[in-house]
């Protein structure tokens, strides 16, 4: 069954959320409404609506002009086995000696690879984005350069990999976290998938704010893999999470957002070591 899709943006956060509740009077109704800062520092909200029956575009372009937003962008979605269609066009991506494959490709593990099964339909997070490649090619060369972590802390850890990563190649089980419950329990999907379950241990909680992550602070190596601004928010509880000369693996961040981040450690006595891009966006690997 076909859906439509009707996106529009414009500069103001509170018209944004507003024109969003509004959406949600339409007739019909769509199924879905959501609104949300896109993330290059222009200032631009966008707002968006999913439906199942055709949407009406003479209500949206009203709607569009009582809030001031450019007129609305409706498309029909056709009916799309989208998990078969990621199966098929994402292949294993190589980060260092990690490989990140679906069980799709568990034939081409390579030999004395280090392989992480992540299945295609948890997308965001499967090594496809830059972000997360850069971090395992990070997380190889901290190793590559004789670095063993004994405590490792994942902070925002989507769907589990950059710690299940740590988990492969050093002794001491790993804490990972996510403020999402969804994430967390994709994240214990995919610990149990990789048979990682004695050495991962996953938890909810927003940046540190959890029992057993205060427990087990400082640790030596934390990844947080997240966006520009929770990151600078994070920078204090990095500080007083991590222990004097241990390492953070930053990603979720633009190129040139990167210097911003940077700066906001600095302020925390925490240094650059050295920073990777991959596309658009920068990892940074820092030093307490």
């Amino acid at each position: 069954m076909p859906t439509w899709t009707a996106f529009t943006t414009l500069n103001d956060k509170d018209r944004a959320e507003a024109l969003g509740e509004a959406m949600e009077e339409l007739e019909p109704e769509p199924t879905g409404v959501g609104v949300f800062e896109i993330e290059d520092d222009s200032g631009t909200w966008e707002v968006g609506g999913y439906f199942i029956e055709t949407p009406n575009e003479v209500e949206l372009a009203l709607l569009a002009a009582a809030f001031g937003a450019k007129p609305f962008v409706v498309s029909e979605v056709p009916d799309t086995d989208w998990v078969d269609k990621v199966r098929r066009e994402l292949t294993p991506v190589v980060a260092g000696r990690f490989f990140v494959y679906g069980s799709h490709d568990e034939d081409k593990i390579p030999e004395g690879s280090e392989p992480l099964l992540i299945e295609a339909a948890m997308a965001f997070g499967t090594g496809h984005h830059g972000t997360t490649q850069g971090c395992l090619e990070a997380l190889d060369s901290l190793a590559n350069e004789g670095f063993v972590g004994q405590n490792v802390a994942d902070i925002g850890c989507g769907t589990a990999v950059l710690g299940m990563g740590a988990a492969r190649i050093w002794p001491n089980p790993v804490i990972v976290s996510d403020i999402d419950e969804v994430a967390v329990e994709v994240a214990e999907a995919n610990v149990r998938a990789n048979n990682l379950t004695d050495k991962v241990i996953c938890v909810e909680a927003a940046g540190f704010e959890n029992d057993a992550l205060h427990a087990r602070a400082p640790y030596d190596l934390v990844f947080a893999n997240i966006l520009k601004q929770p990151l600078i928010d994070l920078a204090p509880s990095m500080k007083a999470h991590v222990s004097d000369g241990g390492y953070m693996i930053l990603s979720g961040i633009l190129t040139r957002q990167a210097d911003d981040v940077v700066a906001a450690y600095a302020e925390q006595g925490i240094s650059e070591v050295r920073r990777g891009v991959i596309g658009d966006w920068v990892t940074l690997l820092l030093r307490k």
